[in-house]
């Protein structure tokens, strides 16, 4: 959610070129207007405003999915007036959902018997399943405290800072405390050590990141259980785990399968994963699952029979979409185990592509790891005359959006672009991404560098620097030169070339 602001103040009314053969008159820009307009009016204004936005395949800043095939679309439009929470109207629904909880499970190696369904949610994402995650633990934490005797005021969860917002987002609603474990140079995921260091009896749970947003490594929650359940034997604690699958969730399974990360690892009680990133659905649409019934405590469950039948119900928010619940079906059915390996493997191979075709420049350092999510994070080996804010500005000429950001503490000193490698991301795409973060390494090499200030300095009598700045002939003159340079060499690479290819 965005808090709403009016950014623009230069003018208070919406107009339409082509809109004007309908409607002649502005509609205001942030009141409600008084008077209908056409219908075929209503779509050009909004479809012109939304010709702005960037294009979502050259979003590279996320992980969320852009392409669907036409039949799952058809699916999706034919669903898109369902309401999801009503289940006995929309049984079907309701059963397709179930389905996909069970499968996904299974996928996850969740002890279930032959008989045996397993428990879990869709959710709109995976913030709102790790909320749900987070009560569950929180809950059986404060039960555990009470047949205890003792106090449960000061609940607090150990995560990397590497961890996304939606974790911080827990830790403030809903008041418990968040210690992460900061970060350092060259290791910018949870130290399982000093995570487990960090536990106390007053921790509900340690989350484990499978995919950093950052850097998309995976982090070792094989180590994590096994140092966990070294101090839960020595202290007398059951501190229990949670693994925010959202970005690894539906790519380990499939090209790391040996990897232990998932519930056969005794103390991992939950998992979220995003549909809507690598199960390959469009935005709204998460999953968490339990590991068994007991581990989601029976309080936090409502049961309503107001729209006609009982209904258990566990969600933060009521109604919602069944469109992305169809979607998220469809995938499962229509690639299954084989093409989800496919797609997999070929986001990886396409990663390797970007990012040898980086490392040959010689100019970046690579910060991600050629195991986990299929991203490439890389820095500048020199950001002195330019930085990586810059690459990215000028990279939205070409259509590219790729972030720039900063890392967590204690690493806040390093700076690095990312590109997130989707499936409708080809071979091709990241060959010319090379080419085109080239040609703006380039020129912004061929512009005046940052630490040219507009002034010069002079030694004074006494010894001391005098600053003076440069007259306004002076400047003019050192932008004259630079920029004759820049057009020069312009001229010299379009000759090169203009050859047919």
């Amino acid at each position: 959610m965005v808090l709403s602001k009016t950014s623009s103040q230069t003018d208070v009314s919406v107009h339409s070129t082509f809109a004007s053969r309908y409607v002649r008159a502005s509609l205001p820009r942030f009141k409600m207007p008084e008077e209908s307009i056409p219908k075929e009016a209503a779509f050009q204004i909004i479809n012109d405003e939304l010709m702005l936005d960037g294009n979502p395949r050259l979003n590279l800043a996320s992980f969320v999915t852009t392409w669907m095939e036409p039949e799952c679309d058809k699916l999706i439009m034919s669903a898109i007036n369902k309401n999801y929470v009503d289940m006995d109207e929309y049984p079907v629904t309701t059963e397709l959902q179930n389905r996909c909880v069970n499968m996904i499970a299974h996928l996850f190696n969740a002890p279930l018997g032959d008989s045996e369904t397993a428990v879990g949610v869709g959710t709109v994402g995976s913030s709102e399943a790790i909320m749900l995650a987070g009560l569950a633990f929180k809950r059986r934490w404060q039960n555990k405290r009470r047949a205890e005797g003792k106090p449960i005021d000061k609940p607090n969860i150990v995560t990397g800072a590497n961890v996304q917002v939606c974790w911080e987002k827990f830790a403030r609603y809903f008041e418990v405390e968040l210690k992460e474990v900061k970060l350092r140079d060259g290791y910018y995921v949870m130290d399982p050590e000093k995570a487990v260091e960090m536990v106390d009896e007053n921790t509900i749970c340690v989350a484990a990141i499978l995919g950093s947003t950052l850097n998309g490594e995976f982090e070792d929650v094989k180590l994590l259980n096994d140092l966990l359940t070294k101090k839960n034997s020595e202290t007398g604690w059951d501190t229990p785990i949670h693994v925010d699958a959202a970005s690894g969730g539906f790519i380990a399974p499939f090209i790391y399968p040996e990897l232990e990360w998932d519930f056969r690892l005794p103390l991992v009680k939950s998992i979220n994963v995003s549909g809507h990133k690598y199960g390959l659905v469009y935005a709204g649409i998460g999953w968490v699952i339990w590991r068994s019934k007991e581990d989601l405590p029976e309080e936090l469950i409502f049961h309503i029979n107001y729209l006609g039948a009982d209904q258990p119900t566990f969600t933060l928010n009521f109604s919602k979409g069944s469109s992305q619940v169809i979607a998220q079906y469809y995938q499962l059915i229509r690639l299954g185990y084989e093409g989800y390996r496919n797609v997999m493997e070929n986001c990886r191979d396409n990663m390797i592509v970007l990012k040898d075709g980086l490392e040959k420049t010689g100019r970046f350092n690579i910060v991600s790891k050629d195991d986990g999510v299929p991203l490439v994070a890389f820095s500048l080996k020199d950001n002195h005359s330019f930085n990586e804010f810059q690459i990215s500005d000028l990279l939205r000429r070409f259509g590219w959006i790729v972030p720039a950001y900063t890392m967590p503490p204690d690493a806040q000193h390093v700076t690095v672009l990312r590109v997130v490698i989707r499936e409708d991301f080809s071979r091709t795409l990241a060959e010319r991404l090379v080419l085109d973060i080239q040609k703006v390494v380039h020129e912004l090499e061929l512009l005046p560098p940052r630490a040219v200030a507009e002034q010069h300095n002079e030694v004074g009598t006494n010894g001391r620097v005098v600053v003076c700045k440069k007259s306004e002939l002076e400047t003019q003159r050192e932008i004259t030169d630079v920029w004759k340079k820049f057009v020069s060499m312009r001229k010299k690479n379009n000759e090169k070339m203009s050859g047919v290819c």
